[in-house]
């Protein structure tokens, strides 16, 4: 099965919950968590790297080169679209597509596609084409062409009822199914949070897969506790 990992925001924990997805998903056969774009790599010996690629690399027990994990990676930690015109570098929905049809997936009991940012995360320069949004500038066409059904990482903070709501509404609106959705409380002085988490609920469409409170220690095994995989719904393939 193959979803898609997208966050209401940068920092929602997108890679904490896919890592502890995949993690709980180890146990029972094939796992494959991908990130195929990143900003805010680090220069090694063996090229850039990035964190959140090598966490889902971890969790994954299907191991591929980081670069069929991460294939687009960029140093500065900053919106992909402008690092990728920075360092002169293409990119675009089709490419990122392209390079996602050639993994393995169809081996693997249970697939992960991380994305970057939010929902509609640019990738190029080209955001409108004759006045209207060009599909091929959004990483979101990745996710409604491949058909990948949604796992939704709502960072529990000031605003965040807004923001999963609307990103709720943007998954639904491109025809895209959303499987099941995780809180994870980032904010850790946030107010009423008991309340807006009922809200959250009443809001949401999909099942909720599980609530990460702020953790201390922030490991996949630590954060999987707090999941539950039986909620979610069927996925792709």
């Amino acid at each position: 099965m193959r979803y898609f990992i997208a966050g209401t925001d940068t920092d929602s924990g997108k890679t904490l919950v896919a890592s502890s997805l995949l993690y709980l998903a180890s146990k029972q056969g094939s796992t494959l968590g991908v990130k195929p774009i990143a900003s805010g790599c680090e220069q090694t010996s063996e090229g850039l790297r990035n964190s959140d690629a090598l966490a889902l690399m971890a969790q994954s027990n299907v191991k591929l080169a980081y670069e069929r994990v991460n294939p687009f990676a960029f140093k500065p930690a900053i919106a992909p679209h402008i690092a990728a015109k920075q360092v002169g570098v293409t990119l675009n929905a089709d490419l990122v597509t392209a390079h996602l049809k050639t993994l393995p997936f169809d081996q693997v009991d249970f697939a992960l596609v991380e994305g970057a940012g939010g929902w509609r995360l640019p990738l190029n320069h080209a955001l409108r084409v004759q006045g209207k949004l060009n599909p091929q500038a959004f990483l979101s066409t990745v996710a409604i062409d491949l058909q990948l059904p949604v796992i939704l990482v709502v960072g529990v903070k000031l605003g965040c009822l807004n923001h999963a709501l609307l990103t709720q509404e943007a998954i639904q609106a491109d025809g895209v199914k959303i499987a099941g959705w995780v809180a994870n409380c980032v904010d850790p002085d946030m107010q009423v949070t008991d309340e807006n988490l009922l809200a959250l609920t009443a809001l949401m469409d999909a099942p909720c897969l599980g609530v990460i409170p702020h953790l201390t220690e922030c490991s996949s095994q630590n954060a999987a506790q707090y999941l539950d995989l039986t909620k979610l719904a069927p996925g792709q393939g």
